[in-house]
């Protein structure tokens, strides 16, 4: 006899579908290993080469002075700007 309650397909479409997902978890992928390997190459060769660091540090400091010039200028832009709406009131 069997339960009007429970339905088979379903279950059966549960079971493949859990299936194709363990497969996919196992399989091996030659692009994600690629990307790790530059990755993990890049990150040894910055951290043991100084003049690597140096010049990395160097550009991270010539990016903050431009940042800190450029938000030096937005503010100047917004000190004339309320200057002339000050003088137009």
């Amino acid at each position: 006899m069997e339960n009007p309650y429970i339905d088979t397909n379903a279950n059966a479409q549960n079971n493949a579908s859990s299936a194709n997902q363990n497969a996919n978890s196992n399989s091996f992928n030659y692009g994600n290993f690629v990307a790790g390997t530059l990755i993990g190459a890049a990150a040894a060769y910055i951290l043991t080469n100084k003049n690597a660091q140096e010049a990395i540090f160097r550009s991270v400091v010539k990016m903050g002075k431009l940042f800190q010039a450029g938000s030096e200028e937005l503010k100047e832009r917004f000190e004339d700007a309320k200057a002339e709406i000050d003088a137009g009131l």
